[in-house]
Parts: C-alpha cells; sequence; structure tokens
C-alpha cells in the first residue's frame, strides 16, 4: 500500500519556513521579530578602540577624490560611536535587490548614490543657495556603512535589517537609508516603529506604484508589498500614510478598495495633473501634520519621470519633476520634521552614463538634510525660501536692477 507523502512534505515545509522567519511570521498578521540582540553593526575588528568618528578622509578633499563615503561624512562603525559622537543623522545602506520583480541592480544603488557626488566632504562648504542653511555645520552627521545582507535569504537579512536601523534610532541620531528595493522599507519602517511606538509613526510615500499588494508571485516579502506588511503587523496605521505620485496600471480596484478601508491618503498623478504639484504638496504636509507623532519618508526614485530618473527597476512614465520631489522632501524635513528617511529603487545598470538617477537621490538626501538643520534651527515657515534666493536684498526690496544710463 502506497503511503501519501504530500502530508509529510507540507509539514517538511512549513518546519522549514519556520527556521527562516521569526516565530509566529506564518499566522496572520505577519511580524518581522523583536529587540536588537544579536544585532550586526559591530564587530571583532572595531573592538577595543575608543568610540567615536573616523575621518577616513582629508578636510578639504573634493568628491572624487579619497575615500567615498557620503559627502565625504566621518565613518561611525558601532552604536557607541554614534553615541559617543551626539551624531544627528547617520546615512547608511542597504544594498538588497533580492525581492525585486521587474529589473534587478538596486543592490548597488548604495554604492552608486555615494559615489555620484562631486562636492565632498568637511573643509568645503555645503551651502544651500535656496536657504542659506549649511546642514553639515549645524548637524553632526556620519556615514555608518551598510546592513548586513544575506543574498537569497529573505528573512535573516530583513531581521538583520530591522535591528541595524534599530541601532541607529536607539542611539538618538536619524537614520537616512539608501536602498536596495523598496521592500527594505517594511524592516526599516518596523524598526523606527518599534523604537517610537506601533501607531506613532507616519510615512509619506512617494512612488509610482502604491506597495499595498498582499502578495507578489512567489514571494511574500517583495517590493510590490511593504506597505501592507507595515499595515497588516500594525507597526504603522494606514490612516498614517500619505502616499503621493501613483499612477499607471496597478493596484487594481480590489487593492484599491482595501486601501481606502484602511483609510490611506492617496494622491494619484492625475490630480497632481489637475491641481498642480504645489497644491497637492500643501495637501501631503497638512496631512503629515495631522497623522501621527513622528514621521518617516519613504522615497522611490521611481515617483519621478524616468526622463529625470531612468536607473530603476519599475520605470513607469508620465511622473513628477527633479525639482519637485527635492522640494518636498526639503519642505517636509523642515516644516513637519522627520525621523527617519529611505530612497529606494535606484538601480544603476539602468542608468545613464551621466548617473542622472544617482545623482538625484544623492540630492534628496541632502535636502533632507537641510530640511532637518531647519527644523533644528527653528526655520519651518511653509516652502520657506531665503530672500537673497528669490532676488530680494535685506530690507525686502528687488535686488537686480537694470540701471540705465541717459546720454
Amino acid at each position: 500500500m502506497s503511503h501519501d507523502h504530500s502530508h509529510d512534505q507540507h509539514d517538511d515545509q512549513h518546519d522549514h519556513h519556520h527556521d527562516l522567519w521569526p516565530d509566529g511570521f506564518w499566522e496572520q498578521p505577519r511580524r518581522l521579530g523583536q529587540g536588537l540582540e544579536g544585532h550586526g553593526a559591530t564587530d571583532d575588528y572595531n573592538e577595543g578602540r575608543p568610540p567615536g568618528l573616523l575621518f577616513a578622509n582629508r578636510k578639504a578633499e573634493g568628491g572624487f577624490a579619497g575615500i567615498q563615503t557620503f559627502g565625504k561624512l566621518p565613518v561611525a562603525l558601532t552604536p557607541d560611536d554614534l553615541r559617543a559622537a551626539g551624531v544627528d543623522v547617520a546615512v547608511l545602506g542597504v544594498p538588497w535587490d533580492s525581492t525585486a520583480t521587474g529589473r534587478t541592480g538596486t543592490n548597488h544603488g548604495p554604492l552608486a548614490i555615494r559615489a555620484c557626488d562631486y562636492k565632498g566632504g568637511y573643509g568645503r562648504p555645503h551651502f544651500s543657495l535656496d536657504t542659506h542653511v549649511d546642514a553639515f555645520e549645524e548637524l553632526v552627521m556620519a556615514d555608518y556603512g551598510d546592513a548586513p545582507v544575506f543574498v537569497g535569504n529573505t528573512a535573516k537579512t530583513f531581521e538583520e535589517v530591522r535591528k541595524f536601523i534599530g541601532t541607529v534610532v536607539d542611539a538618538g541620531a536619524v537614520p537616512i537609508v539608501l536602498g536596495g528595493d523598496h521592500a527594505i522599507t517594511w524592516p526599516s519602517a518596523t524598526a523606527v516603529a518599534d523604537h517610537y511606538g506601533h501607531g506613532k509613526v507616519g510615512i509619506v510615500h512617494f512612488d509610482a506604484h502604491a506597495d499595498t499588494g498582499s502578495d507578489m508571485p512567489g514571494s511574500l516579502a517583495s517590493h510590490g508589498t511593504p506597505m501592507r506588511h507595515l499595515i497588516d503587523s500594525g507597526a504603522v496605521p494606514g490612516k498614517n500614510f500619505v502616499q503621493v505620485g501613483l499612477r499607471g496600471y496597478w493596484p487594481d480596484q480590489q487593492t484599491l478598495d482595501w486601501m481606502d478601508d484602511q483609510r490611506m491618503r492617496t494622491h494619484f498623478m492625475a490630480e497632481i495633473v489637475r491641481e498642480g504639484f504645489d497644491k497637492v504638496l500643501e495637501r501631503a504636509v497638512d496631512e503629515a501634520l495631522d497623522q501621527a507623532d513622528h514621521l518617516y519618508i519613504s522615497l522611490d526614485i521611481d515617483v519621478c519621470d524616468p526622463a529625470y530618473a531612468p536607473g530603476t527597476g519599475t520605470p513607469e512614465p508620465g511622473g513628477i519633476t527633479s525639482n519637485d520631489i527635492l522640494r518636498a522632501v526639503r519642505r517636509l524635513a523642515a516644516e513637519v520634521g522627520i525621523v527617519a528617511m529611505d530612497v529606494v529603487e535606484v538601480s544603476p545598470p539602468y542608468d545613464d552614463r551621466g548617473e542622472i538617477t544617482a545623482l538625484l537621490a544623492n540630492r534628496a538626501v541632502r535636502e533632507a538634510m537641510t530640511g532637518i538643520a531647519m527644523h533644528r534651527k527653528g526655520i519651518t515657515e511653509p516652502d520657506y525660501l531665503h530672500p537673497y534666493a528669490i532676488g530680494l536684498d535685506a530690507d525686502g526690496n528687488r535686488r537686480n536692477q537694470v540701471f540705465r544710463t541717459s546720454d
């Protein structure tokens, strides 16, 4: 008599999944792990030295010289480094693309975003011409390196990402995360919500796509599902989401209905085209101020039109401009204040030779830094621009005048 092995095989597969994912993951709602014990932010390379920042570059080296940390920032390699230096902002990478469903290559995103910069580091001005604020002077900032990644092991990678970013927020710094595909927002925002409290964090999500799928074909954790997982887990309630820039041919009506049931606030590209980006941005800022105690920005670079950001996994024509996204990030960071940000879906293999997608992502990070510095200085008025930047003198008079002489 033959024995039906299908039940045994199912049990073996179920046990195998439990070895990979945290206990309880396969029951609804799916949740990541808890706590920071065993985080991968410290190893034996950094044992025994006094904690503090490490300057890997000389003071006045330009962007294309020396060792390429983000903006030539000093390096922090342990949570103790962050604490000892009182770091305000820590830039870190998550070089992961194993949950992408379109073009791959976003695992090279963090490297490209760091390397495309020509500005240089400390000893050179980082003076915002729009606001006359220099974030590098106002804030203590560091490059925290990259989170551990285990190729082919989504569960272990996401747990390590969650813990790695958790060490940053636990040390009192604002993490700015360089992706990586958008699935990393699930562990990243979970880490932030774990620290500040589930339900206390809101997300302004710039994207061509809603990323609220229940699953993607063959993958429970993909770059099309992170917002659904955050909502289902309770880390970030649907009412705490503001989405901007959605367009194209996904999601379907069933998913849109689910989003409405979760009270998500979604601004489609059609609304932006009809009413203008500035009006929609004003609504998004108001909604962000209304939604939660702490704000996280999640910027999928494909929210911009492929003319401005061709180097991405799922490009969708008809998006917003570079100028629009840079102003939006700065305004949210300045007017609302942020506790974290990620910039994801930069895929260097599909970028043009001018690296315009990587450069846009780099500048989005710089605008976030400027906005954080503005917020710390109390410059929170709506759409602030320094008078000099808009052609006015100290008395509010027009600087640029036409001088005519008579014969």
